[in-house]
């Protein structure tokens, strides 16, 4: 098992992510996992000794480019086919990578997806999910969490299917529960989209669709998959890591359900949809964050969690 990882991806790269490398080798013990590392070699220079005893577990891959957290993503794949991020891309096309992994800049990694390893036949739009916390200590899963900020009914009926998907295999919940996030839990409620998206999830003999949940549900154990547009998802998303930010951060309130809120103790979020593993994850990632990624990366390739979303959406056809 081949994982490509852009070393040079985040506000702390490459120290955080070489340093969530060395994590990773150091919790896990011998296994089949072999990383890529992708970066500037002088850049990563004064981090690489901490791995000198793992050499056995990964290759250094040059990439004398990186593509900037504010540039346009297509321009930039397109100028820098050198940087850390194309490179990564190409591999992963190419079938030299099993999955590829990055903190950096998020336009660019999902314009790099969609151009080389391309969406699943039969998936409308990919789409990206993240893990909300409960009380009882598990997650919801949310999605889409902000790269489709306009959509139709059909999209989140894939939304749906694509998370319940993720959720049982990936994450083994048992017939996972599907909502729809909404302004009341009546049917008929909402904004034209959701009035519409309903009836479709009501027909969809193969998710365990619940109904309506509101915003005040998102860390119940109401649903384990919530779906809604991207540009409600990111609202909400971004509103749940603002409490992790007031309370646990700012005010020190120690907690255990503060601290699922942390998003570094997942890592990073998959990309739903295309046709190999991507995860991404945000710039301000951490160590515990790349070595999270890595983890959740092996789930993905060790579930075929593509070849079941290939054979489901396949039988739709």
């Amino acid at each position: 098992m081949k994982i490509g990882l852009d070393i040079m991806g985040g506000d702390y790269a490459p120290k955080e992510t070489l340093m969530g490398v060395l994590q990773y080798f150091e919790q896990v013990p011998e296994s089949s996992v072999h990383l890529l590392l992708i970066g500037n070699a002088e850049a990563s220079a004064p981090f690489m000794p901490a791995l000198d005893a793992y050499k056995h577990r990964f290759t250094f891959i040059e990439a004398g480019e990186t593509i900037g957290m504010h540039e346009h993503p297509t321009k930039a794949l397109k100028e820098k086919p050198n940087s850390s991020i194309a490179i990564g891309f190409g591999l992963l096309q190419k079938g030299k990578s099993d999955a590829f992994i990055s903190a950096g800049n998020t336009g660019a990694m999902m314009v790099g997806a969609l151009y080389s390893v391309k969406a699943i036949d039969g998936i409308l739009r990919p789409t990206i999910a993240t893990p909300m916390p409960r009380q009882d200590g598990k997650f919801n899963f949310l999605l889409d969490s902000g790269i489709n900020a306009d959509c139709k009914p059909e999209h989140l009926v894939q939304f749906a299917q694509l998370g319940s998907l993720y959720s049982y295999h990936v994450l083994g919940v048992e017939s996972p529960r599907v909502a729809l996030l909404n302004i009341g839990e009546e049917e008929g409620k909402g904004n034209l989209l959701c009035q519409a998206t309903y009836p479709l999830l009501k027909e969809q003999a193969d998710i365990n669709f619940i109904g309506n949940v509101e915003g005040r549900d998102l860390f119940l154990n109401k649903a384990e998959v919530i779906v809604c547009e991207g540009f409600v998802g990111n609202v909400a998303l971004k509103l749940a890591e603002s409490v992790y930010d007031i309370f646990k951060v700012q005010k020190g309130f120690n907690d255990p359900f503060l601290d699922n809120f942390n998003f570094e103790i997942y890592g990073g979020t998959p990309i739903l949809g295309i046709n190999s593993p991507v995860i991404i994850s945000h710039g301000i990632a951490h160590a515990l964050a790349f070595r999270n990624m890595i983890d959740l990366a092996c789930r993905i390739i060790e579930t075929d969690l593509t070849g079941k979303f290939k054979e489901y959406f396949k039988k739709g056809e």
